[in-house]
């Protein structure tokens, strides 16, 4: 199965955006490169929202991403996953920012194998807010396979 009928198979749609205020994805050379994606899930890790929901907001922000790639590149197919940032929105003795972007990261290994196109670069940091109060942000970049 291809990544696009892949991530198409966990129920994730694409359709055509309307370009915004910034570049949500754009393309220099064979590297795709996207803006920080937000979670819609607002608030503050260690705080009231716990890691399996930052787990979760680092999913939604990843199927953020492959929707603005989607617009960029056309398809899912034929990326390989190079490096993702995660930013958690959390308090000072909060710890576990690398379990909540791992809702990020295995989404993509789900979608593009562990062991192959998806195994990627990461960093997880904690913040101490993010835009709009968002729990989470992730960027990623993708090469365009030859």
């Amino acid at each position: 199965m291809s990544a696009q009928q892949k991530a198409e198979s966990l129920g994730i749609t694409f359709e055509k955006a309307t370009p915004g205020y910034l570049n949500l994805c754009i393309r220099s050379g064979d590297q795709l490169l996207t803006s920080g994606h937000v979670s819609t899930t607002k608030g503050k890790l260690g705080a009231g929202i716990t890691t399996d929901q930052g787990y979760q907001a680092a999913r939604d922000c990843a199927v953020k991403i492959l929707q603005s790639v989607w617009n960029t590149h056309g398809t899912l197919d034929g990326l390989r996953v190079l490096k993702l940032l995660g930013c958690v929105n959390s308090t000072g003795d909060y710890i576990e920012q690398h379990l909540v972007i791992n809702g990020a990261s295995d989404l993509l290994h789900e979608i593009f194998g562990k062991q192959g196109d998806g195994f990627h670069a990461r960093s997880a940091l904690g913040f101490v807010s993010l835009p709009t109060g968002a729990a989470v942000e992730v960027e990623a970049i993708f090469e365009i396979k030859k």
